[in-house]
């Protein structure tokens, strides 16, 4: 089975795709560039990497998997491990790996894992539609020259015989003077007059506001008591699921009994099979929900796994 399908869907709505007992491919959100030289515009887009220290299965690329292929959980989960195990044959024989828009995978002489990105896929959402193009490099010497021959051509001296064979211009020039000083008189004026009369409609407004608030204005001999209200509010995207139940009623007591061992746990709703959903509970952080997550799966429930859910509070 071919996963390469799979975990390129789920790095358009995830940050992180974990391939269990493999390593995780991670993807990190880049503004858009512009390369000096080629003068090149890049869009912004999504930067793939690959961490061979994050192997604990999530459950997110098997229930994937189960979703797509309508197959049982155990069964996806059995699959990936046939695939892993085929390609860490594949690695240790010397051979490159190539997941298909996503990159390559090979072993150094120490045998860690090398990881080249492709470059062709973008998998910020974003960002479609938007592709590579490049400026052409705006050359002002060029635009110097051609304004410089256009003077040689048509020179803009004025000559005495010029003048004097245009002497209406003259009276053109007096005249513009004289105009553009009564506009600019005319306009000062105006200008004043508007202001004034802000200033007089300000003061106006002000004496209103005072006088209804000198009427508005009362004391309070007996003030209430003050009440501080601590409210502790989940948050966070990332959820440990402890269970799924068709009736809320059963969800209430799995709620109950996970507070009672000391977990926040909580309802978040129901899924998209009408099931009410139990969490251990939620983080905003990624990497310390993964670290809970191991740390439930080890003590309490090896089924937990984790949802990636935006949950309006």
């Amino acid at each position: 089975m071919q996963l390469e399908p799979y975990i390129s869907d789920l790095l358009y709505r995830y940050e992180c795709v974990t391939v269990p007992e493999f390593g995780s491919f991670l993807t990190r959100k880049t503004s858009a560039t512009i390369h000096e030289t080629t003068h090149a515009f890049y869009p912004p887009k999504k930067v793939l990497s690959f961490n061979e220290q994050i192997q604990e299965n999530d459950g997110l690329l098997a229930r994937y998997i189960a979703d797509v292929e309508k197959i049982p959980y155990e069964e996806a989960s059995k699959k990936i491990k046939k695939r892993v195990k085929y390609l860490k044959s594949y690695l240790v024989e010397g051979e490159t790996i190539a997941f298909e828009n996503i990159g390559s995978l090979s072993l150094n002489n120490e045998g860690k894992m090398l990881f080249e990105p492709s470059y062709s896929f973008n998998y910020l959402t974003d960002a479609f539609g938007l592709s590579q193009f490049t400026s052409p490099e705006v050359t002002r010497d060029l635009h110097k020259e051609t304004v410089e021959a256009i003077e040689k051509v048509v020179p803009i001296a004025v000559t005495p015989q010029r003048r004097q064979s245009r002497g209406y211009l003259k009276y053109a020039a007096v005249g513009l003077i004289a105009l553009t000083i009564g506009g600019f008189a005319a306009s000062n004026y105006y200008v004043n007059q508007i202001e004034t009369h802000n200033q007089l409609a300000q003061e106006e407004a002000n004496t209103q506001l005072e006088s209804k608030i000198q009427e508005a204005t009362f004391v309070i001999n007996n003030p209430l008591p003050a009440v501080t209200l601590n409210v502790k509010k989940q948050y966070g995207n990332y959820h440990i699921v402890a269970g799924a139940f068709r009736l809320e009623e059963n969800s209430d007591k799995k709620v109950n009994q996970l507070k009672e061992l000391g977990y926040a746990a909580r309802k978040i709703g129901t899924n998209k099979y009408g099931l009410h959903e139990v969490v251990y509970a939620s983080y905003e952080d990624r990497l310390e929900a993964l670290q809970a997550l191991r740390d439930v799966k080890k003590t309490h429930n090896s089924d937990a796994w984790l949802l990636v859910k935006a949950i309006e509070e």
